[in-house]
């Protein structure tokens, strides 16, 4: 389901369950009131019926029928009246109420009110009955006056309410929903236009992602094409990779195919094949690192310095187990780096070895955070690199079949990898006038 349909569907589900719950309280809160406004006009006409009413000393009850309202006094009238006194007997009934059944009706304690609804022939009535005590000059006589009045203009009023309030909801929840539909389709104009252009970039007809997005779409957008950025300079690194192999392996194939050519010395054949099948090797090697190199990429996680420093530096003295030179390292275990940790371990692998290879006794590594930098230095006190070397070395585009043993090819991956991630390099003489290597990551 897309995007657009699942947030229209939980709109309107959402929509669906507000309307429902506002029509039900509408309807509970006008039929509560309705009912109330049945009560009180009930309750007026009780009053109006004991005011009316007359008790005489020997209890016996007087109602003037000629002062009774028209609802009362009509046969034909859905409102008619009634008194029990104290035999629970009826006193006295209105003029309305003849030939009409009257429900079985008990004497109620003084003061007491009881409004109710109940149904007898089969159709729905309220009823209003009250208590009283009627004080004479001979003692006091109970008596309870009932009103019972047709439901039905009760009932038809709130079945023409309901009708109207879900008919008028129903009006507002469609114009609701058409607006949210038009809403959504303004709101996520955004996601398809990435979308549209994200199909583009796939087939080919833009680079990168170029439209202007909302905020909180820019950072995934910047994103996109930092990968598609990086995946294409991985891609560059691959062809110019096996482009410079196929370049440099032509010198030694050129010297093997001489020396398969010509009827010197057995041993000169022997000696000079395998030097070039060793330069080949090393060829092979260097341009399959530099171009498996990583780069920095927006998705890659944080390396923790000082564990792959410890795991080379213990590699490395397995390596070079005929020297023993003393290992300073000064890293904080807080320093992190956004590095791909193959090729952390390739960059610091070399760069130890070296140290390892041309140390005396010492070797100092440490690293330090600058800003938004981490600096990574390794000293050793060897005879160091000399400065007219120095340019060769850190040259852009030196090839394999162009370096020198001992630094070369080493230095030239390391230089690689850190142009690939936008850090430094810079190589120095230390105070014990050894090579200090200077790296700048960025964090």
């Amino acid at each position: 389901m897309s995007l657009n349909k699942r947030v229209l569907l939980s709109a309107a589900l959402v929509l669906l369950i507000f309307i429902v719950g506002i029509a039900v309280t509408l309807d509970r809160a006008f039929y509560d009131s309705a009912r109330l406004g049945v009560q009180d006009r009930m309750l007026a006409r009780l009053l109006m019926i004991m005011g009316d009413a007359e008790v005489d000393d020997a209890g016996a009850l007087y109602m003037p029928t000629n002062i009774l309202d028209t609802e009362l006094s009509r046969p034909d009238s859905a409102t008619y009246a009634y008194i029990i006194d104290h035999t629970d007997n009826i006193a006295w009934q209105s003029t309305s109420a003849l030939n009409k059944e009257i429900p079985t009706a008990h004497l109620l304690d003084m003061g007491v009110k009881l409004f109710t609804q109940i149904t007898f022939n089969d159709e729905p009535h309220f009823a209003y009955s009250f208590g009283v005590a009627w004080a004479t000059e001979s003692g006091s006589y109970p008596l309870t006056f009932s009103v019972i009045n047709d439901s039905k203009l009760f009932d038809a009023q709130i079945e023409r309410y309901r009708e109207n309030l879900w008919g008028w909801l129903s009006v507002m929840a469609l114009l609701l929903l058409v607006t949210q539909m038009l809403v959504l389709r303004w709101g996520l104009q955004p996601l398809r236009k990435v979308s549209t252009e994200l199909a583009d970039v796939e087939s080919g007809r833009q680079e990168n992602v170029t439209g202007v997005y909302p905020s909180e779409l820019k950072l995934l957008t910047d994103s996109i094409n930092s990968l598609i950025n990086h995946e294409r300079k991985q891609q560059k690194r691959y062809r110019n990779g096996l482009a410079d192999l196929a370049h440099s392996l032509k010198t030694p194939l050129a010297v093997l195919q001489g020396a398969a050519t010509t009827a010197d010395h057995e041993h000169d054949h022997i000696q000079t094949i395998q030097e070039q099948i060793e330069r080949m090797d090393n060829i092979v090697q260097y341009q399959l690192r530099r171009a498996a190199t990583a780069g920095s990429s927006p998705g890659m996680r944080l390396i923790s310095l000082r564990p792959v420093v410890d795991r080379i530096v213990a590699t490395v003295e397995k390596a070079h187990h005929d020297k023993h030179p003393i290992i300073t390292i000064q890293i904080d275990e807080g320093i992190r780096l956004r590095i791909d940790e193959g090729d952390l371990m390739e960059l610091l692998g070399n760069l130890v070895d070296n140290a390892f290879k041309w140390c005396r006794e010492n070797i100092h590594i440490s690293a330090e955070v600058e800003d938004n930098r981490v600096m990574i230095q390794i000293k050793d006190d060897g005879p160091g690199i000399p400065h007219n070397k120095i340019a060769r070395i850190l040259e852009r585009g030196v090839r394999a079949d162009q370096s020198t043993p001992g630094h070369g090819i080493g230095l030239a991956i390391v230089r690689d990898i850190i142009q690939v991630y936008g850090g430094d390099l810079s190589i120095d003489k230390n105070a014990t006038n050894g090579a200090c290597i200077t790296i700048l990551l960025f964090t």
